[in-house]
């Protein structure tokens, strides 16, 4: 009889120790594996040094504009770019080879910079700016004007849409916090 309960209790050990061991893997597998299975990394065309421009004094509504409806109406043209940046430099520092690279492969060719957005909405969603003035632009955006390097671009590979899209649960906290309404109108189509 003894020898039976040794048995059971082993059992009842190596049962643990598998639950352990499949709950130890499925974390890594969710936190690890999956998300690098989801998301493919990608780079900017052009690393764009944003604390280098504001460090100029140069706003951030000088390049990104707002649709006369208050939405986001895009990053800013190779030609607004070219106003400043139309000539090659011949400089070798990271930021000259940059520029360099730009004028030669946009400015030269006409071509307008395939830049990827971090934040870009999906269609159902409206998301005015302009019923948002007054915030400061970091309370939903990254303090990109203290990045010299442009953040890691995360794509989903099934939706598309950036990692870092605004995602409804921080707009609806947001709303809830400054007694603004939550109903579905107020964002969606």
């Amino acid at each position: 009889m003894e020898e039976k309960r040794s048995n059971s209790a082993g059992g009842v050990g190596g049962m643990v120790l598998c639950a352990l061991i499949g709950f130890v893997g499925a974390l890594v597998v969710g936190w690890v594996i999956f998300p690098k299975l989801l998301y493919s990394e990608k780079t900017q065309p052009i690393r764009f040094s944003h604390t280098v421009h504001a460090q100029l004094g140069i706003e951030c509504e000088q390049c990104h504009h707002l649709g006369p409806d208050g939405r986001f109406a895009g990053l800013p043209t190779t030609e607004s770019c070219a106003e400043c940046h139309g000539d090659e430099t011949g400089d070798k520092s990271p930021n000259g080879k940059e520029i360099d690279k730009f004028v030669k492969d946009y400015v030269k060719t006409g071509a307008q910079v395939p830049w990827l957005v971090y934040q870009y909405q999906p269609d159902n969603v409206f998301f005015s700016h302009a019923a948002h003035k007054g915030f400061e632009c970091t309370k939903c955006h990254p303090d990109v004007a203290k990045m010299d390097n442009p953040p890691a671009y995360y794509e989903n590979r099934l939706s598309g849409y950036s990692k870092d899209t605004m995602k409804m649960w921080q707009c609806e906290r947001c709303h809830a916090s400054m007694g603004t309404s939550n109903a579905c109108y107020v964002c969606h189509k």
